[in-house]
């Protein structure tokens, strides 16, 4: 995918290629490492900035309950993917519901 990592830079939990869309989502699992919060955010898309593909944020939780004592924290123009309601995600402000978001 030509994309030039560091290997000392923080990692997202997971990484999936969305092909039809040709964007990155980038997962962080809330318990790992709290949430994708602004620094975290700016983080990643430091580490990522050799990709040309469109970088989607997604912060993911075990339930609602622990989100809840996020949500102060979690960063405008990410997503909150909550495990036990698999087939949902909130959008944290913007434009479009799920995709890319330039600044």
């Amino acid at each position: 995918m030509g994309i030039e990592l560091d290997p000392h830079g923080k990692m997202p939990d997971i990484v999936v290629y969305y092909e039809q869309q040709d964007w990155l989502v980038l997962v962080e699992a809330v318990t790992s490492h709290g949430p994708v919060n602004l620094k975290r955010r700016n983080e990643l898309k430091q580490l990522f900035q050799s990709a040309a593909q469109g970088l989607v944020f997604v912060t993911a939780f075990p339930g609602r309950k622990e989100m809840t004592r996020y949500l102060a924290e979690i960063c405008w123009e990410t997503e909150v993917w909550i495990a036990n309601q698999l087939d949902h995600l909130i959008h944290f402000n913007g434009e479009r519901f799920l995709g890319p978001h330039d600044q």
